[in-house]
């Protein structure tokens, strides 16, 4: 009777378990580049709606339309509401437009960018973001809405 032994290397067993470290801490990785960039993601978007939403709230602050003339209906200034909304995205630093719809209302919208930390190496480097905000331009005269 001859008995066979089967060797089992100890080298292969630890070659298979340093690649299976190799890959486990690479799909760590990812996961939390994932968690990261996600949220810086979210955070940018949340950052642009702020800033949209200030935006559309200075064009309606900013409004002051002169003292309407007797008989006439008071006329809104949205060029200058536009204006001042344009000027408070230029101060942020963020790229938008400014529109104004129905008359009497000023619509931002703006555009961003967040720079992935990790989801480079899988090519997401960059992720366009963007935010809305809508504000109604009211004349008031003796704090009554006109």
């Amino acid at each position: 009777m001859t008995h066979h032994h089967t060797r089992i290397s100890v080298g292969d067993e630890h070659g298979v378990i340093t690649v299976w470290f190799a890959c486990a801490a690479m799909v760590m990785v990812l996961l939390v580049g994932m968690t990261v960039d996600l949220g810086g993601k979210v955070h940018t978007q949340q950052r642009a709606h702020a800033t949209a939403a200030q935006a559309a709230r200075t064009a309606a602050e900013q409004l002051q339309a002169p003292r309407a003339i007797r008989g006439q209906t008071p006329h809104i200034d949205t060029s200058r509401a536009r204006l001042a909304a344009q000027a408070y995205l230029r101060t942020a630093g963020i790229t938008g437009t400014v529109t104004i719809t129905g008359g009497d209302t000023v619509v931002v919208r703006v555009t961003d960018t967040y720079h992935a930390r990790f989801l480079g190496i899988i090519g997401l480097g960059s992720m366009p973001v963007t935010g809305e905000a809508s504000a109604r331009l009211i004349r008031s005269e003796g704090g009554h809405e006109r």
